[in-house]
């Protein structure tokens, strides 16, 4: 029996982590409980204080397909390199030049909304099309794929 995914993610800005990869991934925000009509109203009826509004953050797939991605608030940064990362697929069915080239414009997108650039690794026929290590705005590293 297959289970449902959940890909949890520590971070120090919940809010703005989940609004970056709601963009990257091109899912939308987790909309708040039922009978309200904003989060912040929820929080509100459930009495979390306003400093306290902002520990968690979640994204999910707007078809049902993917994992929801929930972002947790923690006080320690980000210290070493990810031993677990996200692939975004940029170019499925693409080679060559072409599926770089397609790379490349999703990496400059991300760029404008806050990822950073680290690597860039080209093709190496036959087994590795290339691909770009990224990292999200806090740091986490993850890969166009």
């Amino acid at each position: 029996m297959a289970r449902e995914v959940q890909v949890t993610i520590d971070c120090a800005d919940p809010g703005a982590l989940a609004e970056f990869w709601a963009a990257a991934l091109g899912y939308e925000l987790q909309g708040p409980p039922a009978g309200f009509a904003s989060w912040e109203q929820a929080l509100e009826a459930l009495g979390v204080p306003p400093e306290r509004r902002n520990d968690a953050s979640a994204v999910v797939d707007p078809a049902g397909d993917g994992p929801r991605l929930f972002f947790q608030r923690v006080p320690e940064r980000k210290q070493v390199k990810n031993r677990v990362h996200l692939d975004l697929r940029g170019a499925p069915g693409l080679q060559g030049e072409a599926r770089m080239a397609a790379l490349e414009a999703e990496a400059e997108r991300l760029v404008g909304r806050g990822a950073t650039r680290l690597q860039r690794y080209e093709p190496a026929p036959p087994l590795e099309g290339g691909h770009i290590v990224m990292a999200d705005p806090e740091g986490n590293e993850f890969c166009l794929d």
